[in-house]
Order: structure tokens, then sequence, then C-alpha cells
């Protein structure tokens, strides 16, 4: 640096803070070596690996990051497995015999007067809560996932009744287009993550990677099982830049998940709502329910807890909902 500094038409690659920052790594050459160590050590993965290099022979260095990008390449572009499949670079998830959807109390319920005035002092405080000031440095992302037919819309619609619409942005999530499948999957929901004084409702979410193509093998186990870490860091970082995060899984029984089916079946409105893929997806009810145990046993943090609803009865779930929003907000806040 400092030859390249006495070099009048070199001296632009250099700034006098650069090198004073090298002469500062120059006297602490241990202290140095630590911090790099911890960070190389803590951020190599499998999938992701540091490579230290002896760069000081400028053409050692040339040729050995061409040979290894070339290697890289070739290698992913002849291995058996897709990208992901190789080596596990997530634990495996527990095997228990109980599953923490059979806690739930499904019997809750709530009656019609009850349910009419507990919902609107909810809106009315989930409404005044989004318009207090020190909301305008926040911001709110609500994931609503369930079981098919369990309530996830209608719990929507009641939250989006208390928001004002030019601050609020429902998005549903389908399978992933072609564009959406060519980057990586988190991708797709980042660029809906609101601003602040905004909300986003997220129906379905980035869990579908840990659910449906877990369940469906639309992704190796290699690429769900990392996907636990991932989906941590990434509601982390949400977190940390002021973003408040609340999960909602709703839960219905199979016999309240046939009746609703049936019902759908029979009202010319609602038909649309069944299709061939719910009763293909009701017969792996059993492979959804270990899932949503993982998943809620391996991403539920401090920072993005996961709240469980019990929807069997519809009344009692919005409300839950509801007041769930509202007393997380106004912690926060």
């Amino acid at each position: 640096m400092q030859k390249l500094k006495k070099d009048r038409s070199a001296a632009w690659k250099v700034s006098d803070y650069e090198l004073e920052i090298a002469k500062q790594i120059a006297k602490r050459p241990a202290q140095t070596l630590k911090i790099v160590e911890e960070f190389i050590t803590g951020t190599s993965a499998a999938h992701a690996p540091w490579i230290p290099l002896a760069a000081a022979d400028a053409r050692y260095r040339d040729l050995t990051i061409g040979r290894t990008l070339v290697e890289a390449i070739r290698d992913r572009m002849t291995a058996a497995s897709p990208p992901g499949g190789g080596e596990v670079v997530a634990p495996a998830v527990r095997r228990t015999d109980t599953n923490i959807l059979d806690s739930l109390d499904l019997g809750k319920s709530l009656d019609r007067k009850d349910y009419g005035s507990r919902l609107i002092k909810e809106q009315r405080r989930l409404t005044r809560l989004t318009l207090r000031r020190k909301f305008e440095k926040r911001a709110l992302v609500a994931v609503f996932e369930g079981s098919d037919a369990a309530g996830k819309g209608g719990s929507i619609r009641r939250v989006v009744q208390a928001l004002d619409p030019r601050t609020t942005s429902v998005i549903p999530f389908a399978a992933p287009s072609d564009e959406e499948k060519a980057h990586p999957y988190l991708w797709r929901f980042w660029r809906h993550i609101p601003k602040k004084g905004h909300l986003s409702i997220f129906d379905r979410s980035w869990y579908v990677r840990v659910l449906v193509e877990r369940v469906e093998q639309f992704c190796s186990q290699d690429e769900w099982l990392r996907a636990y870490d991932e989906i941590r860091s990434f509601e982390a970082e949400l977190a940390d830049y002021g973003v408040i995060v609340v999960k909602f899984w709703l839960a219905i029984d199979k016999a309240e998940q046939l009746r609703r089916f049936r019902e759908r079946q029979k009202i010319g409105y609602k038909r649309y709502k069944i299709t061939d893929e719910d009763w293909r997806n009701r017969r792996k009810w059993n492979d959804y329910a270990q899932a949503v145990h993982d998943m809620v046993d391996r991403t539920s943090t401090d920072k993005a807890p996961w709240t469980l609803v019990e929807a069997n009865d519809k009344y009692f779930a919005r409300f839950k909902v509801l007041k769930t929003i509202a007393d997380r907000l106004e912690a926060e806040l």
C-alpha cells in the first residue's frame, strides 16, 4: 500500500484512511488473526465455505482463484443430486411420541353475541395502535398458516377491517413462478416486507419450505432442514430492523375439516374454495401434523413467536388473532 501510494499513476487506489487502517492492523497481528478466525469459523458452511488463500504472490493468488471457481462450477454441474442435495448441513428434526397440536383444546368457542362486541373492541384497539406516532418507526408482518379450511381468510379479513388500506398489504402466496424458482427461495418474500409505518399480511409464507415442499417432496431433505436456520436468521433480521413479526397457525381437527369441505361442495359461492388438491392433502394429515410440530419447535423464538389458534370455532379464532396482534403491538410500542 505504501508502494502504491508513492506511484502517481496508482495512488488513487489507496486512501489515507485505508493506509492508516493497514498500519493499525500491522501493529496488532494477533488481534487481527483472532477476529478473522472468528468470522470465518462462524460463517463458513458446507454449502458456502470460506477458502483461506495465500495472496502475497499475485500469480499464485489469481491462478488459485480461477482454478477454484472452475472446479466449483464443474462439481455442481456434474453432481448427481440437485443443489443442496449433498451433505446434510442441518441437524435432523427430533422425533417424539407427542405432537404440539395435540395439546390444543379445540373445543374453545365464543357465542355470536360476545364475539361481535369483543371483535369490535379489539378492532378499535388495533386501529388506535397502528395510528400511534411510535408505529411510524416500526412495521408489522403478520404470517397466517394453517390447515386447509381452517379459516385464514376470514381471520385476515377481520384484521384488515381495522387497518388503514393506504399502509396495509395482503399478500397471498401460491406455487412459485419460474422467475421466483430462479432465485433463493426467500427472495420472493423479501420483496414484500413493509417499510416503516406499514403492515404486510402474508396468506401463506416462507414456511412453505418446511411444510408443503417438505411433505410433497418439492425440495430435498437438506434444503428443508437447512431452512429452519435460514428462517430464524431471516426473522431475526426483520426484528432487529424494527419489524414486529406475528405468526399464526390456525388448527382444526380432522372431523371439522371434513365438515367444512362438504359444506364448501354444497354451497355454490363457496365451491371454488375446494379443490382436488385439498382432498389429496387431507390424505397426508399425519405428515403435515409432524411438519407443523417440527416447524413450531424449531422456529418459535422470542423475536418471532408462534401463536397456535384453536380454530374449530371461527368466532373464537378470529377474536384470538385480533387480540394477539393488538397485545403484541401494545407491548412493542
